[in-house]
């Protein structure tokens, strides 16, 4: 190990607050791994709140590890030092347990990268008893995780807080050793070994069969789900400047969603929706305003929840201040305005998704133009004159006049706002392309062709660009493609994941070098009876209601 290391890990826990130290002796060493940067995992709660839940337990030590930022890795490369934790700076190959927490495919390839930074084997069936046990978790994983089960040994499918906590048990009973172990713990609840499963293909290159191997693991694994999250912490553990929100503590408000809109997986991942009660929310916000006046909102549905005003309101009254990454437009009353401008907020991000009615009918969005208007009159009259609109492409039965609509919308949106003359900020539009996943009505749907996407979004920004002070930032349809062959993709993509590997991340390079083609899970519409790669999860939905949904959806 270097000195540079070294200081650059002691500078990150200087500024930490709330790091849990804790000596070895007699405990069971996990190292939990975010696979992207610290600044982008440290931002994320379901890490942090992980970190907190497992060093709350006597009998553990969780560490934390993170993708090496450029300057750093080439330090590593240069001395040639095994990846380390960063609180007690041990190499990963010395922890028992490595625990990877997914939220995005596209991190998928640096799972890679930290298995071979940190010198153990990427595939799992070439690891031994002297290496840790690699689990992973996380909304990617609860949805598809096959692309990964080349190389991992387990995966946790749902909220992990209880599963964990069984998995840790079942771990201390084996001994802490991974021989026999996985089959036993491919019964418990919302885990899945896939080594405890075979896969057979037909000569189209279809899944024929997908079937355990042993008695121990079900047919289907099935998603496990915090029945009542207010009872558990769900609050930041550690406060950092060095996070996309910098020192804000972040509070969960609700999971799931009540909305149903048919693009987005959160009610597969969360269901079902609920909300954190009061006494709960109103104590672990007294919590936070005693680290700091800003509070972080944390839920894909915050304005759902029936108490949001009162506990904005208690915030506030307390000399705190609210943040939020985004709210339904239907939801943004008076009162909320008036609640996010006294946190001062600026900007406000709502979610129109397409550009015409007709078109979020399509995805249940449930989203009038009119309660767009009201939305953007009702912040602007409060002083928030800055929107963020969040909008898709490539989206199922998508015309030209939904593309057009996009602008026409905003140029419509800058108009409300400026009612009475009032003072209007700047519009930014997020474009990004429609992505298929799995366990949504649109998980049959193919990804729209890169070339049509690049068009639409020429096509927007031509007409935004006639709109005073609006502005449009977007996604690369190419990450939009990689993305959906990590969403749609089966354990084969485990050998295009090697290849992305051995190319640097060159991801042109390892698909033009693939034995398979890409294509097949990206551009082909999938068929009603086809054997999906994670048809084995069991969400509790009915894949004939889904399919019902969907041809409602396309006609």
């Amino acid at each position: 190990m270097t000195q540079d290391i070294l200081r650059s890990h002691k500078e990150l826990l200087a500024q930490e607050e709330g790091t849990v130290k804790k000596e070895w002796g007699g405990r069971i060493p996990i190292c939990l791994v975010f696979p992207n940067s610290y600044h982008v995992g440290m931002s994320n709660l379901g890490f942090q709140l992980l970190y907190g839940i497992l060093n709350a337990r006597s009998d553990v030590v969780c560490e934390r590890a993170f993708l090496p930022e450029e300057k750093e890795w080439r330090e590593y490369a240069r001395s040639k030092t095994p990846l380390l934790s960063l609180e007690s700076n041990k190499p990963l190959s010395q922890f028992q347990i490595i625990a990877f927490s997914v939220p995005f495919e596209n991190d998928f390839p640096n799972i890679l990268s930290i298995l071979e930074l940190a010198k153990i084997p990427l595939k799992a069936e070439a690891r031994d008893q002297r290496f840790p046990l690699i689990v992973a978790g996380g909304a990617a994983i609860t949805l598809n995780p096959e692309p990964l089960a080349p190389f991992v040994d387990l995966f946790f499918i749902g909220e992990g807080e209880e599963s964990f906590m069984d998995f840790l048990k079942a771990f201390q009973e084996g001994g802490g050793g991974k021989e026999g172990f996985l089959e036993k713990a491919g019964g418990i609840e919302g885990v899945y070994c896939p080594s405890l499963y075979k896969v057979e293909y037909d000569q189209g290159g279809f899944i024929k069969e997908f079937s355990p191997l042993t008695s121990t693991a079900p047919a289907r694994v099935k998603r496990r789900w915090v029945k009542d999250p207010s009872l558990i912490p769900s609050g930041s553990v550690i406060l950092t400047p060095q996070t996309e929100f910098k020192e804000m503590f972040l509070m969960e408000v609700n999971r799931g969603c009540p909305r149903g809109c048919r693009f987005c997986a959160a009610r597969a991942i969360y269901s079902p929706f609920r909300n954190r009660v009061l006494n709960t929310l109103i104590g672990e916000a007294d919590l936070g305003l005693q680290k700091g006046k800003r509070i972080g909102l944390v839920g894909s549905a915050l304005g759902d929840h029936p108490q949001f005003t009162e506990v904005c309101e208690y915030i506030v009254e307390r000399a705190g201040e609210v943040s939020i990454a985004s709210i339904r437009a239907d939801t943004i009353t008076d009162e909320v305005a008036r609640l996010l401008a006294k946190s001062n907020h600026r900007t406000v991000t709502i979610a129109p998704e397409a550009g015409t009615e007709r078109l979020r009918e399509v995805v249940a969005k449930g989203l009038r133009d009119e309660e767009i208007f009201s939305a953007a009159e009702t912040l602007a009259a409060h002083g928030i004159i800055n929107l963020k609109l969040y909008f898709m492409v490539g989206l199922p039965t998508e015309t030209q006049e939904d593309i057009e609509g996009i602008y026409t919308l905003t140029k419509q949106i800058r108009h409300h706002m400026g009612t009475g003359g009032r003072r209007i900020g700047e519009i930014t539009l997020s474009i990004t392309p429609f992505v298929p996943k799995a366990w949504t009505p649109f998980q049959w749907q193919p990804f729209k062709e890169m070339k049509k996407l690049k068009e639409k979004i020429r096509t927007i920004k031509k007409g935004v660009g006639k709109i005073p002070q609006a502005r449009v930032i977007h996604d690369l349809p190419k990450w939009g493609y990689v993305q959906t062959l990590l969403s749609m993709g089966d354990r084969r993509v485990g050998d295009i994941l090697l290849l992305v590997h051995q190319a640097q991340g060159d991801w042109t390079a390892a698909l033009r070098n693939s034995y398979i083609n890409p294509d097949f899970w990206v551009y082909r519409e999938k068929g009603k009876d086809e054997i999906l790669p994670w048809a084995f999860i069991d969400h509790g939905i009915n894949k004939g209601e889904l399919w019902k949904e969907y041809k409602k959806a396309v006609g």
